[in-house]
């Protein structure tokens, strides 16, 4: 009878941790999955931008004025009026995101009543699930008839500020969210000593709350900045698709995100130039944002508090 018992207890010691195994072994092949589907991306990304710097020469990408790319001319391949896009519309985003997005986190973590942050907090990341492409509608038939409005026909149909304007609108949530738990993390014993010292609540948040959680906020508001980037449909539809270099927000100006876009709407024969440079505007992209990424992780890295 007791080995009996013993048999059994042997078993149910036995089964647990062959599904425990079971769950590691699936956990790591999820793992492997993702690394090697992102492996791939990347190395399909490159392989099919290599061509492309056999026939353009890099200096003329990086550094040309000039991108017409569907004609054959190799000297109007230089991405720089892409790149001046892209930025342009994102400063214009992070103009209207970063304090928005800040003011609404420091007000959801030290000024709000718990009931008022159950509510708000939940409203304000709905934002981020409404589609691009209505975003992008929004910003052409009523955020550039606003400005046209206000400020004149010097507001061309498509332009920069509508679309980073919208797209600020859109990245609210991302840079709210993450830096209003940074500053939630932040002991309450910070808090109540500078209370205890006779700081007003502005001076509490200002001066010992948004300090401590200053890498966290930092990595909210590069997060914020990798997503404008990479935008696709707010500036395909809203920005235009003529690429200037221009500091002028009310002019019509293509993105990298938006000439993909366009390359790939008009059926691109492939093996052509104008077919390898998607790829080659793709890998710029993400080597942009890989960057940025980087940084951020070192930054955070190197100023965060640990509580």
């Amino acid at each position: 009878m007791a080995a009996h018992a013993g048999g059994e207890s042997l078993l149910r010691t036995v089964r647990p941790r062959r599904g425990e195994q079971a769950i590691v072994l699936t956990l790591k092949a999820c793992g492997a999955i993702s690394i090697l589907t992102t492996v791939g991306i990347v190395a399909m990304l490159f392989a099919e931008a290599a061509p492309f710097f056999r026939q353009i020469d890099p200096r003329t990408f990086f550094l040309g004025t000039t991108w017409q790319p569907f004609g054959s001319d190799p000297n109007n391949f230089g991405v720089l009026p892409l790149i001046n896009g892209t930025m342009l519309v994102t400063l214009v985003a992070m103009v209207v995101a970063v304090p928005l997005g800040l003011g609404a986190a420091m007000y959801l973590s030290d000024y709000a009543s718990q009931r008022v942050r159950a509510v708000l907090k939940p409203t304000l990341e709905v934002l981020a699930g409404i589609p691009t492409i209505v975003l992008g509608l929004f910003a052409l038939t009523f955020v550039t008839p606003v400005l046209r409005a206000v400020f004149g026909t010097d507001v061309q149909i498509f332009n920069a500020a509508s679309a980073g304007i919208v797209m600020g609108i859109m990245i609210i949530p991302t840079i709210a969210s993450v830096a209003e738990d940074s500053m939630t993390a932040v002991p309450s014993g910070l808090r109540e000593s500078a209370y205890g010292l006779g700081s007003t609540r502005r001076q509490v948040v200002l001066k010992v709350v948004f300090p401590a959680a200053l890498s966290g906020i930092v990595a909210a508001v590069l997060l914020g900045f990798g997503r404008a980037i990479g935008e696709t449909m707010i500036v395909a539809i809203a920005a235009g698709n003529l690429p200037t270099i221009t500091a002028n927000p009310f002019s019509q100006i293509q993105t990298m995100t938006a000439y993909i876009v366009q390359a790939v709407g008009g059926e691109t024969p492939r093996g052509t130039l104008s077919y390898q440079s998607i790829f080659a505007v793709g890998a710029l992209l993400f080597l942009l944002t890989f960057t940025l990424n980087v940084a951020a992780q070192r930054f955070v890295r190197r100023f965060r508090e640990v509580y």
